[in-house]
């Protein structure tokens, strides 16, 4: 934690970088990605402040619009969408996820119940893979397909995407080589950046 808290202590010793930023925000993208730590969408893309509007959930899933309550993850999207007007959204999944991994192989998620309740909203099950596979990438290329069919049931994305002022992509990152992938629907297939 010391080498975390020693860069925030210098971190505001440039306020011209940033004195731009109290203006407002005006990103392009709206980056849905999983919680892994290992997984940095500025890192990835090499946006500075401001240029990604970012939402992470573990295994980057996407919920079911509506419910009995909103929630954060909807408002996220929502908020991009009609108020920001993001002209983008990636879904981004990545190799090794544990998420996935676990719908794949079946774990017993009983002592996480936040977790096995959370997982429930896969949107489908991940494409069966060999279990024994750590980077579970075909689970998670589909997995990513599903997301992005899921936010196509949002009113606010299924408008945009009708008028042609939105564009959804989905990618797939390798965190053991940084390679980034994205979803070509000519091939159906996931082909590097």
């Amino acid at each position: 934690m010391q080498p975390l808290i020693d860069n925030a202590r210098t971190f505001g010793q440039r306020p011209e970088e940033f004195a731009g930023l109290a203006e407002g925000q005006s990103p392009e993208v709206l980056f849905i990605t999983c919680s892994d730590s290992r997984v940095v969408p500025a890192l990835i893309t090499g946006a500075r402040p401001g240029q990604l509007f970012e939402l992470r959930t573990a295994g980057n899933i996407v919920p079911p619009y509506g419910g009995e309550r909103p929630s954060g993850e909807a408002a996220t999207i929502e908020y991009a969408v009609q108020v920001l007007g993001v002209t983008d959204i990636v879904v981004c999944g990545h190799s090794h996820c544990g998420a996935v991994g676990a719908l794949v192989r079946g774990d017993d998620l009983t002592a996480v119940p936040a977790v096995r309740d959370w997982l429930a909203h896969a949107a489908d099950e991940p494409k069966p893979c060999d279990a024994a596979d750590p980077t579970v990438a075909e689970a998670v290329q589909h997995h990513v397909l599903a997301q992005l069919l899921r936010l196509r049931s949002y009113p606010c994305v299924e408008q945009r995407l009708a008028d042609g002022r939105l564009r959804m992509h989905g990618w797939y990152y390798e965190v053991h080589t940084g390679i980034v992938r994205e979803h070509h629907a000519d091939t159906d297939a996931f082909e590097t950046l």
